[in-house]
């Protein structure tokens, strides 16, 4: 196949004409072109009077390819050939690998593993996701939280309430691997071309059911409701692992664990740090949730109404003069600022989008960087501990009811409390209480975000609104501690793997996928 970069397509135009751009590109007639596929879609929205895709196509010619490339001299066409992904082969009748997590992680590590015929038997101590879905629609209407299974805990782990964004700064080969699994199991085509690819909550639900399903069918194990609360170590390895299903306990031998518990599992961090688990703090981001109209960020960065363009979105940065930064993360157009709890007695916030992004308000995570430097305690929880403290603070200050503290952008840099809202509505639920977030959010934090907000509206026209609606504490963006392990993904404990974001490896859906795939390779690497 050959590939054509830098063709052109209006928003308004259907992707078909990139057909006869890219035989134009190539000098050939476009009958020709015996099949095609759309490679990478990017928006270019930097001119806003000429709004365009940038797109890049793989084609099939009849006849002679190379001929074809030989008449060409340009630098936007080239050979084009994918790259498979190798699927390994797990020695007849191994031992059983077991995974502890069933996020993106844990559930790539468990595909893998159970394509290799290694039969893998994952604890996940949420529920499926259908009835994780039903627990989390019930807390946001005001009912109990269900500290085993929210948000954070249960299948499809914490992306699975998001936006679904699929994009990640980082390269690797098994992305295009990743990707095109998402779509053969529900997700839109378009999440294996898109610069910015989504799925959405909505759609996200049934892609996690599909990959279990597959898993299943393959010989896999996939435990619900059971709570990895112990190792049993011997010898410095793994021989097994204690597991609470339904409040009783049981012994699992394994001698290969893959632990991908993702970022909130508090409970155990702190057991694998009394168990000597090799662990450190880690470089970490705080801040709030902040919501606009979606109709003000799409006029801010289109220059007008979008009509037949996507819900507009942003990514934000500023590095101030005494070193701290603030950023945003994880926006969410046309979303929802989404309630995040996982402990009893604290409060916390994420973004959430459906599929079409169609919601009257946009959201984005706004965070400081913070280093173990930065945190009030010592320690290689100190990070985590302070996230609690701040989740705690805000439970007291929202009335004790999960209610989030929230302020107007105006009020905080004013520095008085709000009473009410202005134009933008904001959308978490069970609710806010209007406040005074220095009372919740310590100086460290407060400090960076009054000094970056301006600097930010510079940036993005409106960001920092008067009316914009500030609703805290973001603090789950990622994990505060690294558990340590080796370039071949192993513990110094023989047989354990740390894996994923709650590891410290990853940052995202995606990462956190390829990551459970580098780890479950190590895991078959050790079974060959």
């Amino acid at each position: 196949m050959i590939l054509v970069r830098d063709l052109r397509l209006l928003p308004e135009e259907p992707t078909e004409a990139l057909i006869e751009r890219a035989a134009e590109r190539l000098r050939v007639d476009a009958r020709r072109i015996e099949r095609w596929r759309l490679v990478k879609r990017s928006l270019d929205a930097r001119k806003k009077e000429d709004i365009h895709y940038v797109c890049a196509v793989a084609v099939a010619l009849r006849g002679s390819e190379a001929s074809a490339l030989r008449r060409i001299r340009d630098k936007s066409v080239a050979p084009y050939a994918e790259e498979a992904y190798p699927i390994p082969t797990a020695p007849a009748g191994c031992a059983r690998p077991v995974v502890v997590g069933f996020g993106p992680a844990g559930m790539f590590a468990a595909l893998l593993l159970a394509r290799a015929g290694a039969r893998p038997i994952v604890l996940e101590r949420g529920q499926d996701v259908d009835t994780r879905a039903a627990a989390v629609e019930r807390f946001r209407q005001g009912g109990d939280l269900n500290t085993e299974s929210n948000v954070q805990f249960g299948e499809g782990g914490a992306g699975t309430f998001s936006d679904g964004k699929l994009n990640t700064g980082t390269h690797d080969r098994r992305i295009r691997f990743v990707l095109a699994e998402f779509a053969a199991h529900g997700a839109p085509e378009s999440v294996t071309y898109d610069a910015k690819p989504h799925i959405g909550t909505d759609i996200l639900v049934d892609v996690v059911r599909n990959i279990r399903t597959e898993i299943l069918s393959l010989g896999g194990e996939i435990r619900f409701g059971s709570r990895m609360d112990d190792l049993v170590l011997e010898n410095g390895a793994v021989t097994g692992v204690i597991v609470t299903h339904g409040g009783a306990r049981t012994a699992l031998p394994c001698k290969q664990l893959i632990l991908a518990i993702g970022h909130s599992a508090r409970d155990s961090f702190e057991r694998l740090h009394a168990l000597g688990v090799p662990m450190e703090p880690k470089a970490f981001s705080m801040g709030v949730r902040i919501e606009h109209k979606q109709a003000d960020i799409d006029l801010a960065q289109y220059g007008r109404a979008r009509g037949e363009l996507p819900a507009a979105d942003y990514s934000l940065n500023v590095h101030l003069p005494d070193g701290t930064s603030a950023y945003t993360f994880c926006m969410c157009p046309g979303g929802q600022v989404f309630a995040a709890a996982s402990e009893a007695g604290g409060v916390c916030t994420n973004g959430m989008s459906y599929s079409r992004r169609d919601g009257e308000n946009a959201n984005a995570a706004l965070l400081v960087t913070l280093h173990p430097e930065d945190f009030p305690g010592t320690g290689v929880l100190a990070g985590m501990d302070w996230q609690r403290e701040i989740e705690r603070a805000a439970y007291r200050y929202g009335g004790g009811d999960y209610r989030a503290p929230a302020q107007l952008v105006g009020d905080f840099l004013a520095q008085r409390p709000s009473t009410g809202p202005g134009a933008v509505t904001p959308s978490y639920r069970p609710g806010v209480r209007w406040s005074e977030l220095r009372e919740v959010l310590p100086e460290r934090i407060t400090s960076v975000l009054e000094r970056s907000l301006p600097a930010l509206g510079q940036k993005l026209r409106g960001f920092d609104a008067p009316d914009a609606v500030l609703t805290a504490p973001e603090t789950r963006s990622s994990s505060p501690v690294r558990i340590l392990r080796d370039a071949q993904c192993r513990s110094s404990i023989r047989g354990l793997y740390p894996c994923g974001e709650g590891a410290g490896y990853a940052g995202g859906i995606t990462s956190a996928a390829v990551d459970g795939l580098r780890c479950a390779e190590a895991v078959l690497g050790e079974l060959a």
